[in-house]
């Protein structure tokens, strides 16, 4: 195929809003590609390189060659090829051939394939196509329920290789793909509710557990071998040794354990979120990194154990094979068959732990692996602070051609000014979005590319998960998972929070 197909495809997706028109669109490039280009085409219609990273930064890109005329002739894998070599690129003079290489790869390319790349390459290729859309994508393309490439996925961990299969060989291409014990699958997702009475009505029978401000982990056993895996599916196992160690102890052959590993000070409260993922940045010297920070493993679901694959069975059933094979201290809280009395005794427990809130599973559930779906319900009482806004960058997608990513800033009384701490934009409405982009520009006070700064006037309400350290902004602190509530058009930013607040959540 064609990369201008690609090309055209993802600017058609990105001006399209409705997720259904998004879908017909990617399936019906996708279902055009031989069966040796699908991985990639999945790969580059998502945003991504299969490669990874290859060192291309905006310096390389700055000053292309003109753009090659019609009509096209750049194929798909002759750029993968060209990608392929660049991420190879290393040593003396690296720059000049990196150089050299794109230079070739752009001459080809016509406008649209150069715009394609460009954005492809520096990873901002923003259009929509999130994994769920393209999943549907997949399943439209090959004639297959979402269900049946959503487990390919979670077992697999790559769409690129299982749209190839589905798409090259149907259904009994996919029968491939089953749970392989020391070989991670994508961790089942969670969706976030208001408060306990919507996720316990949405949820049906459910049980309530503690939701641990700690790392994903996910812990195979087979025999004396322990791998451990991030949410992201890397292999983590010789950071982590007491997690390794307190799973090879268990009365079992063979698990497959979905849990948190954390960070806890001597009162057993946890410490802050980087403390723990400190332990996960080095290789080098765990044995010291163990010392100083000592991780405990909560597990809260039991995949496989023993030769048996649990993933189909309700989650009730999976719950009491976790409670049969793994000893209370290694288990999330938790309470089953709970009304809403109970659920808020064991968020006010939680909460009172210093933990984020509380899971809701539903107990007929299947673990739906990779998936954000409705059976597991996130419950917090976040924090809301008003700070100002100092900057805001131009959108993609639907959110094109207005004033979307939010720059905050909490007030600084002792130097004056504000100090950023964060970028959002969860939370917008497309009324908002449009009353934000008229405001902001008016308060305009200078502008580079993509960001519009202006004047500290207007004051926004935030809702966020925490305070976390940080060295990437001024003040040392970042909020976690940042999004907007509201305006506050009553409050001026004179009186909007300080930094030396955020420091005191920081550090309470």
């Amino acid at each position: 195929m064609l990369l201008e197909k690609l090309a055209l495809t993802s600017e058609e997706v990105a001006r399209t809003s409705s997720r259904l028109g998004k879908v017909e669109l990617l399936a019906g490039t996708l279902g055009g590609m031989d069966a040796t280009e699908v991985a990639t085409g999945v790969a580059y219609l998502s945003g991504r390189l299969p490669q990874g990273t290859v060192g291309v930064g905006w310096a390389s890109l700055r000053d292309p060659p003109p753009p090659a005329s019609p009509p096209p002739t750049l194929r798909l894998l002759d750029v993968d090829a060209a990608v392929a070599r660049l991420a190879k690129v290393a040593g003396s003079g690296s720059q000049g051939r990196r150089r050299r290489e794109l230079t070739e790869l752009f001459s080809r390319a016509t406008e649209a394939e150069q715009r394609f790349l460009t954005r492809l390459l520096l990873g901002e290729l923003r259009q929509g196509a999130l994994e769920g859309v393209m999943v549907d994508a997949v399943a439209r393309a090959a004639g297959l329920p979402g269900s049946v490439i959503r487990r390919g996925l979670m077992l697999s961990g790559d769409l690129g290789v299982v749209a190839a299969a589905a798409i090259g060989e149907g259904a009994a291409g996919l029968e491939r793909f089953r749970l392989t014990l020391l070989s991670p699958i994508k961790p089942m997702l969670a969706q976030t509710a208001d408060g306990l009475p919507e996720a316990l009505a949405r949820a049906g029978p459910a049980a309530v557990e503690w939701k641990l401000d700690g790392a994903r982990i996910q812990v195979h056993r087979l025999g004396d071998e322990v791998r451990a895996f991030t949410r992201n599916l890397a292999d983590v196992t010789d950071r982590l040794p007491e997690v390794a160690e307190a799973v090879r102890r268990l009365p079992v052959e063979a698990v497959v354990l979905d849990g948190e590993a954390i960070a806890l000070r001597a009162d057993g409260r946890p410490q802050p979120f980087q403390v723990t993922m400190s332990r996960f940045g080095s290789r080098l010297d765990v044995g010291e990194h163990r010392r100083r920070v000592s991780l405990s493993p909560f597990f809260f679901d039991c995949l496989h154990v023993d030769g048996d694959d649990l993933l189909d069975l309700p989650a009730r059933e999976r719950f009491a094979a976790l409670a049969d094979h793994v000893p209370t201290e290694l288990r999330a809280p938790r309470s089953e068959g709970v009304d809403e009395a109970e659920a808020e005794r064991v968020l006010d427990e939680a909460l009172g732990r210093g933990h984020e809130g509380v899971m809701v599973k539903a107990l007929d559930s299947p673990y739906e692996a990779g998936r954000r779906g409705a059976s597991w319900l996130k419950v917090k009482r976040a924090h809301t602070l008003d700070l100002v806004v100092l900057a805001a960058e131009w959108g993609h997608g639907r959110r094109q051609g207005r004033l979307s990513n939010l720059h905050l800033g909490a007030r600084d009384p002792e130097r004056g000014g504000f100090v950023m701490l964060g970028k959002t934009f969860k939370g917008m409405t497309d009324q908002m979005l449009a009353w934000q982009t008229e405001e902001l520009l008016r308060l305009e006070s200078g502008r580079d590319r993509y960001i519009v700064h202006v004047r500290p006037e207007l004051v926004v309400e935030v809702a966020f998960d925490g305070v976390q350290r940080s060295r990437r902004y001024p003040g040392g602190v970042a909020l976690r998972f940042a999004r907007i509530k509201g305006y506050r058009p009553d409050k001026s930013a004179a009186e909007a929070d300080t930094i030396e607040t955020l420091r005191a959540i920081r550090d309470g």
